[in-house]
């Protein structure tokens, strides 16, 4: 399975993200002005869309597929483009607080820790849809490690678009996520003329 092993902190200070977006609390000593050549238009886009893919960890063959099929959605395509990627399983359970980081999240799809709608699954790229149930499989529920996980993320929020039961450790896809839902600052309109050309 490919995925991105890019170190976290040097990626984010190329791409001009903070590493709190990714889950993480280190701060990048970053300057406001690098002296770095201006960029051009196409080069200004593609920062765009490699911020977003680095941020939910999808590559370019997925992120492509995701990008069409915003275009077929009812909607604003930027708009319906970063509501397919909050609705991945990894995602979703980032957003929950059963992980610390987006890549956790992955790894703790990935090896059966979660169930969607009461079945076992390891597949991070599943799109949830509204009344989809996500729990952590009982076995976790006492793991120490997955214990210590939920206390750290106890306090985090969690989106207007999800219900969490903190005493069972399932959380509800209560609607898709809108646009004001998206924590982070992203141009996608930036994205959407990138695949147009």
């Amino acid at each position: 399975m490919a995925r991105n092993t890019q170190p976290i902190v040097k990626r984010c200070k190329t791409l001009g993200i903070e590493p709190g977006v990714m889950g993480y609390n280190k701060t990048t000593n970053r300057n406001p002005n690098p002296n770095r050549k201006k960029k051009s238009e196409y080069g200004i886009q593609l920062n765009e869309k490699q911020k977003v893919k680095f941020i939910y960890g999808v590559l370019e063959k997925q992120f492509r597929k995701y990008y069409v099929m915003a275009t077929k959605r009812h909607g604003i395509t930027g708009e319906m483009l970063l509501q397919i990627l909050e609705s991945r399983l990894d995602n979703v359970v980032y957003r929950l607080g059963l992980a610390n980081t987006r890549r956790e999240s992955r790894q703790i799809v990935v090896h059966g820790h979660v169930t969607l709608n009461g079945k076992k699954v390891n597949i991070p790229s599943i799109l949830v849809k509204p009344g989809d149930v996500i729990a952590v499989t009982e076995k976790c529920k006492s793991n120490d490690h997955f214990k210590a996980i939920f206390e750290a993320n106890e306090g985090r929020i969690i989106p207007k678009w999800l219900d969490f039961d903190k005493n069972t450790l399932t959380g509800k896809v209560v609607a898709l996520a809108d646009r004001a839902d998206i924590d982070f600052p992203v141009e996608e309109t930036l994205i959407v003329e990138l695949y147009s050309k």
